[in-house]
């Protein structure tokens, strides 16, 4: 999924960077802080059973 994004993001960017590139940016951001926030949490809630 995030490499779709990342496809998207350079196809944007060689067309010129607008609305599309920044959005898909953030959404980008979004997902990678999801991605490690999941793990690390998921880690310590298995940790107190």
């Amino acid at each position: 999924m995030q490499l779709s994004f990342l496809e998207l993001l350079l196809i944007a960017a060689v067309l010129g960077f607008g609305g599309i590139a920044g959005s898909t940016a953030g959404m980008a951001k979004l997902l990678l802080f999801g991605f490690l926030i999941l793990p690390v949490l998921s880690f310590f809630s298995g940790r107190r059973k």
